[in-house]
This record gives C-alpha cells, sequence and structure tokens, in this order.
C-alpha cells in the first residue's frame, strides 16, 4: 500500500503553513518506509493519492499548495502531463505546483511549463546546488520556472554543512535575479531561521515546523 506523508511550508512573515510537500510512502511489515523505486506506482496512480490528500486536509478551502514530485523518468513519460493537468481540474481551486527533483533538458522544461502555467500549476526546480542541480547545468532553466529550493540537509548528510551559509547566500541571490519564490528545506532550529532571516529567506520547510506525517482521508 502506498500513501503520501505531508510536510508543512511555514512562511515567517506571517508564522502561517502556507503549503505541503506530500511524500510518497509504502506500508511494509506496519511501517512505513520510502519506495526503493518512486516510479513502482505510477503518476496516474499518485495523483489519485494527491488528490484524496487534497480533499482530507481541504486545500480548495485554506489555498494552502500542495507540492509533487517528479523525476525526469515521470517527467518523460507521454501520459504525465495530462494525468497532471486532469488532477488540477479536479482539485481546482485548490493550488497545486510540480517540484522536479532531477533537471531536465531545456526543450522539455520550455514545453512543460507552458503547458503548466496554462492551467495556473506552478513549477520549482528542487535541490538546487547539490547532485546535478549545479547553476551551470540549471541555470537557462531558470526562466521557466517559479520557484526554487535549497534543502540544507543534502548538505548534512554529505558531511559539508559548512559550505551552506556561502551556497545559501549564491542561491539567495540567484532567486531574486531571476525574481524566483525561494523555499529554504531542513530547517531544524532557531539558528537555522536566523540564517535564513540574514538571507531574507521567508519560505520555510523542515523539521522544526513538522517531520512528514500521515494524512486521515477517510
Amino acid at each position: 500500500m502506498y500513501r503520501f506523508f505531508v510536510q508543512p511550508q511555514v512562511n515567517q512573515d506571517d508564522q502561517q503553513v502556507f503549503g505541503y510537500e506530500v511524500l510518497l510512502r509504502k506500508q511494509q511489515n506496519e511501517t512505513w518506509v520510502l519506495p526503493q523505486k518512486f516510479t513502482d506506482i505510477s503518476v496516474s496512480d499518485q495523483a489519485k493519492l494527491l488528490e484524496q490528500t487534497a480533499t482530507a486536509l481541504n486545500t480548495a478551502v485554506t489555498k494552502q499548495v500542495l507540492a509533487f514530485n517528479l523525476n525526469n523518468q515521470q517527467l518523460r513519460d507521454p501520459l504525465t502531463l495530462g494525468t497532471i493537468i486532469a488532477l488540477k481540474k479536479r482539485i481546482n481551486p485548490a493550488a497545486l505546483t510540480i517540484e522536479l527533483t532531477e533537471a531536465p533538458t531545456l526543450e522539455e522544461i520550455q514545453q512543460f511549463s507552458l503547458t503548466l502555467h496554462q492551467y495556473n500549476i506552478g513549477l520549482v526546480l528542487d535541490d538546487v546546488g547539490t547532485g546535478s542541480n549545479t547553476f551551470h547545468n540549471i541555470q537557462y532553466l531558470l526562466p521557466f520556472v517559479d520557484e526554487i529550493k535549497f534543502a540544507m540537509q543534502n548538505f548534512r548528510m554529505a558531511g559539508v554543512a559548512a559550505k551552506i551559509p556561502e551556497c545559501l547566500a549564491f542561491w539567495a541571490k540567484i532567486a531574486h535575479q531571476f525574481r524566483l519564490s525561494f523555499i529554504l528545506e531542513g530547517v531544524e532550529d532557531a539558528k537555522d531561521q536566523a540564517l535564513a532571516k540574514h538571507f531574507g529567506i521567508t519560505l520555510h520547510q523542515g523539521y522544526l515546523y513538522g517531520k512528514p506525517s500521515l494524512v486521515s482521508c477517510n
């Protein structure tokens, strides 16, 4: 069995939850674990789960955003785009954003961005500054997205936490230059909050505000 867990995203300007990232989990031996492959369950089936989550959270009324992850294999599936558009129509007026966990090609993001924006669906580049999402690889993609996310936990797990302030300063500057929203992920304590405030970053996500939790869809 698969379900979506949700983690809140908080705006420090008003201390309110403005959205949730939905995170796929698989039930195994009475516990919930990360799937070995996120493509083991189709985007169509994930869309059904997301629709249930939107209903359970009543996001059409609260105006909170649901952020849904796609990797390149899922993005390149010819059925994905239509599935997302159909989902948005079903949950309307609830807000939806798509977080790309990998950098697609320029041609792919141009097509994806143009179509999604016609249906008022936001587009996000996740994990900027780590993995393949370096500035060199994604700089030409930035005009086609609405938001970037910087995940401090990636630096911590890689043992390079000391690089966070320098990299955060760079990406905050890039977000301002391209007029992008910027979510800081991995906020765990008051030190992280202070670092974000120093760079003028008000949109936060992390264990300080809540761990991923299961939403009852009954």
